[in-house]
Formats: structure tokens, C-alpha cells, sequence
């Protein structure tokens, strides 16, 4: 979904795209280039005289093992960044999460926090961190510019990620409410999220070297996003409620079954998951704003709303 979106803004303004991925992309006047991260040669061949490169590939779950996620974050991190040293260099913008600096607590008004791929929970967040580690170091090296953007808690219309889980647990009575859903936590709409990417580009000669978490600025519960979504979806709110504490202890059990025994799906809660339902997590966006010389343009309000006339048209959802 972010991806298409930042492809298709750039299109829009004019730059020849190429979208590199394992399945063609299918976007009008943007170019497919078919290939794995984990493949040097793949994306040596993608790389292939292009200026800038905006990294946004990433295996991303809140279960499944460390290995897989370490191949693709981490090792096509760094299939990427020796692909562009060898091309000569070039500029960066490295699409990164806040959960690479997330360590089980409440983050209330922070701005970008370094990375920690010991402490940051889970194995997309410590893989992520890693990743993001290598990708900033090779900044100033090699005619390499480098910055990261790390969006927070990315939905809009289509979104299967988040919004489409969210909508499918709520629909089955399988989507609690921790702690009645009172954390304060921030979100980003889509277009804010890749209008925001395509401003770190274009600005990468002043804010290289730089790392930043981009949201809409609009702190709002748990419990107001998750029913966001579900009211945009014509599907009843959660109504299941479970303590925080219990939730994280219930999730780290699982994690263990898990790893002995995978399911097909992912597990109903991970420690992870219950720590980003149950935690504060809102971020100070002034400097983000000023040195990317973006603001979001889109609010959650309407965000909702566009989210609401997309399940209408698609999926003959009630809307709000």
C-alpha cells in the first residue's frame, strides 16, 4: 500500500519510477523490475541507472522466525547498500518503523530515539533496527546520502495489514480491547505517510545522516482507531475486554507454542502485540516537520471517511 502510494506520487510529478519487487507492482507508467531482496544479483540488476533509491521492503509479522526476518531486513539492507556503493553511490531514504527504538514502554512525546536492535521487541523490530543501523552508516560514504523515515502505524483505503486484520478479528469477535483501549497512541494516513517519504527525498542534501518518525500529529486512544476502523467497515466495535498484564503474560505463552509449533496464521497475541494495544506511543512531530518541510494534509477524520467510501465501493460495507 505505502509503497504503490510513494510510486504513484512520483509518477504523478513527473520522475521515471521503477518498482522492485517479487511480484510486479502493476502501476500505470511505473516500470516492474521482478526480483528478491535476498538475491545480490537481483537487485545489482535493479539499481541499474537509477539516482535514488526510497527502501521500503521489509518482511514484516509480529511472529515467525528470526532467520527469515534477518535475510530480508537486514541482509537486502545490505544487498542494497553495497548494490549502490558499487553504482557509484546515490541517495537514500531508508523506510524504517518506531518500533526499532519501541522497548516495551510508553513513548509520550518523544521525537526519534536511536535504534536498538538489543532492546526493540519482537523480530521484525530488532531485524528493522539492525537494518536501519546499516543503512545510516553507509551516509557520507562512498557518494552515498542516507536519511530514514520511520512512518507510524500506516492505514488507508485497501490496507491489508493493519486495517484488514483489525476488520477480520472484529468481525469474528476475535479483536480485545486491552486495558478498555485507553493508550494514546499516533497514526498515520497513508498519503501523509508518502508525501512525507518524497519530502525526505527532495530534501536529502539538507537532512542526510538524520533519522524521523513521520505520523499525522494526532494522538487519539487505541480504542477510538481500532473503532475507526471497524465503523468504516460496517462491523460491530470489540467488545472483548482483557487486562494489559494479562494480555503480555498470555502472549509470551504463546510466542513459546508458537516456535514449537507454528500454526498456519499468526497467533492470536504475541508480548509484542499486547505492548503496542496497551502502551502509550505519540511522537513530537516539530522537528520532523520543520526539517522535512512537510505537514499532513490529510486528517484522521478524513482518513476515516475516505476508509468508510472504500469499503462501501468494495466491499459493501455500511461505512460511518
Amino acid at each position: 500500500m505505502l509503497g504503490g502510494a510513494v510510486a504513484t506520487a512520483l509518477r504523478d510529478r513527473g520522475d521515471e519510477v521503477r518498482a522492485f519487487q517479487r511480484r510486479p507492482a502493476g502501476i500505470p507508467g511505473v516500470r516492474d523490475v521482478t526480483g528478491s531482496l535476498t538475491d545480490a544479483a537481483d537487485v545489482r540488476g535493479a539499481l541499474e541507472g537509477v539516482d535514488a533509491v526510497i527502501h521500503l521492503a521489509a518482511k514484516v509479522g509480529i511472529s515467525g522466525s528470526e532467520a527469515d526476518f534477518r535475510a530480508v531486513n537486514i541482509g537486502g539492507t545490505t544487498h542494497l547498500i553495497d548494490a549502490m556503493r558499487a553504482a557509484g553511490g546515490g541517495r537514500l531514504v531508508n523506510i524504517s518503523s518506531p518500533s526499532v527504538a519501541h522497548l516495551g514502554t510508553s513513548i509520550v512525546g518523544l521525537d526519534a530515539t536511536p535504534a536498538d536492535p538489543q532492546r526493540a521487541r519482537g523480530p521484525y523490530a530488532r531485524t528493522k533496527a539492525a537494518a536501519e543501523l546499516v543503512a545510516m552508516a553507509a551516509d557520507g560514504q562512498d557518494g552515498m546520502l542516507v536519511t530514514s523515515i520511520r512512518p507510524h502505524v500506516v492505514w488507508g483505503p485497501g490496507d491489508t495489514q493493519l486495517v484488514g486484520r483489525i476488520v477480520d478479528r472484529a468481525r469474528s469477535g476475535r479483536m480485545p480491547q486491552l486495558d478498555d483501549g485507553m493508550a494514546l497512541i499516533d497514526t498515520t494516513y497513508v498519503d501523509n505517510a508518502s508525501a512525507a517519504i518524497v519530502a525526505a527525498l527532495d530534501g536529502l542534501d539538507r537532512i542526510h545522516g538524520q533519522s524521523y518518525v513521520v505520523t499525522n500529529g494526532e494522538p487519539r486512544t487505541v480504542r477510538d482507531v481500532i473503532g475507526g476502523f471497524c465503523d468504516a467497515a460496517g462491523v460491530a466495535r470489540p467488545s472483548l475486554r482483557v487486562p494489559g498484564a494479562v494480555a503480555r503474560l498470555a502472549g509470551r505463552a504463546i510466542e513459546r507454542i508458537w516456535e514449537a509449533r507454528p500454526g498456519e496464521h499468526e497467533p492470536p497475541m504475541t508480548e509484542f502485540l499486547a505492548e503496542q494495544l496497551s502502551t502509550a506511543h505519540w511522537f513530537d512531530q516539530r522537528r520532523t516537520q520543520r526539517d522535512l518541510q512537510w505537514t499532513p494534509t490529510v486528517s484522521i477524520e478524513e482518513g476515516f471517511e475516505r476508509l468508510a467510501r472504500w469499503f462501501r465501493e468494495h466491499e459493501g460495507g455500511a461505512g460511518r
